[in-house]
């Protein structure tokens, strides 16, 4: 399918969903049960590009993996630090977690790996991760542009001493996560300084947290200095992985701009998952919401006008686009905070934004960080339908799907590049829909 054609829903929505494993949590368990001694059964999986990409390397890398898609269950038998091969070509497709994980791992570990990726991964950030991996004594063979993929590992020498490495994640956070996660493979230990300007770090505490959870701990010194301990062990166990609350923030925002309702199954304020403070955003913005036994409901503003807000969303940036597809009925501007790095991600989704934004008619201004988003109504109909362009960009994808739930007119194209994190995304819409009628 080319274009999704978007319906806008009769009514105020009732909306009840259950979503798929975190992205993030998997990858990160993913990565774990592989490091532990042992046998791991995950639960909840998400089986999405990205996560299909992450265990077919560790089956390259030899690990015995056993998946039940029926059940959202993989089962793992890990090797602590002793990865089953210490050559092979690995890919690691588009997902950046796979790519900064897998990379840390296979550069930590002293084998000689040939590591490929694709030509949209390419052109994301890894030099400030290369580097420090570098520092800690890992050896690449950059094959193509410096410090990008495609590259050999070329084994590793480590120093008798303890060392300090500098980090800058103003890119990406997840430099740091690939460097706590795989601190196992260090017999003296690491500590890790960062620098930069970024403060996000509330996918790094999901790492500290799982870190925990599979037995090795680590010492946060201060605000930017971690300590890796020497010769950690991950201890293999059974894993529930949460719902993904970013799959959930497009339901819930869908039922903020037509008066709904919404509720997603075990999606609660507890989770460890930054983009939940996006539901206290679209409280600001009117909505009502409670966390109840069975998920977080929320309910559209009584009197059905939504306010544009000023927020810094540097710890949830992955929902930038699910908020200018909300702004667009606010009722004054939006602002928008703490972004800049969403210019490397996927795609620049700052100039995607803006790109299709102008497209249905909307005014929306570049910052240095940030957006300015201009509501009005969306310039399109039946008759003169708008195609939005995703650039391979799953959440571009999902997020614009939401402004096709309140006006006619809007065409999604390349609809399944949302395959990447939640591959049944746009069938949900579909049976919405149906049940609205």
């Amino acid at each position: 399918m080319n274009q999704y054609k978007m319906k806008p829903f009769v009514g105020k929505p009732i909306i009840e969903v259950t979503v798929p494993g975190s992205k993030s949590i998997t990858n990160r368990a993913l990565l774990l049960a592989a490091l532990s001694e042992g046998k791991s059964v995950l639960k909840g999986v998400l089986f999405s590009d990205d996560s299909r990409v992450f265990m077919e390397a560790l089956k390259t890398l030899g690990y015995e993996i056993d998946v039940n898609e029926k059940e959202a269950k993989v089962t793992i038998v890990g090797h602590g630090t002793q990865i089953p091969k210490q050559t092979a070509d690995v890919y690691v497709g588009s997902a950046g977690t796979a790519a900064r994980f897998l990379t840390a791992m296979l550069a930590l570990s002293g084998g000689h790996y040939h590591v490929t990726s694709s030509k949209q991964m390419q052109a994301r950030p890894m030099r400030p991760l290369l580097e420090a991996l570098e520092f800690l004594g890992a050896k690449f063979q950059f094959l193509e542009d410096e410090y990008c993929f495609p590259f050999e590992i070329l084994g590793r020498e480590e120093s008798s001493e303890k060392k300090k490495v500098s980090l800058n994640i103003d890119a990406s956070s997840q430099f740091l996560s690939a460097l706590l996660l795989n601190g196992v493979f260090s017999k003296t230990g690491f500590d890790v300084v960062l620098t930069g300007k970024r403060d996000a770090k509330a996918y790094v505490k999901i790492s500290m947290k799982m870190m925990e959870e599979f037995g090795v701990s680590m010492r946060q010194k201060s605000e930017n200095e971690y300590e890796i301990l020497p010769s950690g062990h991950y201890t293999a166990r059974e894993y529930q992985i949460e719902p993904d609350v970013s799959a959930a923030c497009y339901f819930y925002a869908m039922a903020a701009i037509n008066g709904g309702v919404a509720k997603a199954a075990h999606v609660h304020f507890d989770s460890s998952q930054g983009d939940v403070k996006f539901l206290r955003v679209l409280e600001k913005m009117g909505c009502t919401v409670t966390d109840e036994p069975d998920g977080i409901c929320l309910r559209g503003p009584e009197d059905g006008i939504l306010h544009g807000v000023d927020v810094v969303m540097s710890d949830f940036s992955d929902q930038t686009m699910t908020l200018a597809a909300t702004a667009v009925f606010a009722k004054g501007d939006t602002t928008i905070h703490g972004v800049a790095h969403i210019r490397r991600q996927e795609s620049n989704r700052m100039q995607a934004i803006v790109n299709e934004l102008t497209r249905l008619g909307i005014s929306c201004e570049e910052t240095e960080d940030g957006l300015i988003i201009h509501p009005k109504t969306p310039k399109c109909s039946d008759e003169n339908p708008v195609v939005i362009q995703t650039y391979e960009d799953h959440r571009m994808a999902m997020a614009f799907a939401v402004i096709g739930t309140k006006v006619p007119g809007i065409r999604i194209n390349d609809p399944y590049c949302c395959r990447k994190t939640f591959e049944n995304y746009f069938e949900w819409l579909t049976k919405l829909n149906l049940e609205l009628k």
